[in-house]
């Protein structure tokens, strides 16, 4: 009887880890799909800039941070230990960063144009998941290394 208590304490432990194996998948998954998202709306907006000399400067390097945010951010989930995927989440956090930066711009270039002020604050959720993530991962490091 007592046995059986403890393969029923295991069985269920062992169903735990599976649940939260697969939320985690999902959260990457999704997140994988919104940083997609986030490429595709902010190329989209910027496809409808005016041609000029300074809107082609941040045409080029917003297009180049925002992709790079979810194209970083799949290698980071593909890393080979803990270490590595720090690192890649710390390429993932300076491409958000970087997209901020340029959102901010356009905001200020363009006021009245409302999906900028969007695209800006969806990227500042992006910040915020990816630093709480990263922060979450250096616990993690320290915990193992105690």
């Amino acid at each position: 009887n007592c046995e059986l208590r403890i393969a029923n304490y295991e069985l269920r432990i062992a169903n735990y880890e599976l649940r939260m194996g697969d939320e985690l998948l999902n959260f990457k998954r999704e997140l994988e799909e919104r940083t997609s998202d986030f490429a595709v709306a902010v190329f989209r907006r910027l496809d409808k800039l005016p041609q000029l000399a300074s809107s082609r400067v941040i045409v080029f390097q917003l297009g180049k941070s925002a992709s790079s945010v979810g194209a970083n951010y799949r290698e980071a989930n593909r890393a080979e230990s803990l270490d590595d995927f720090i690192h890649k989440l710390g390429i993932v956090l300076k491409e958000s960063s970087e997209s901020l930066y340029w959102l901010g711009l356009l905001v200020k270039l363009y006021p009245d144009e409302s999906g900028f002020q969007d695209l800006e604050k969806e990227c500042d959720e992006l910040v915020r998941i990816f630093q709480t993530v990263r922060t979450k991962m250096f616990q993690k490091r320290r915990a193992v290394e105690s």
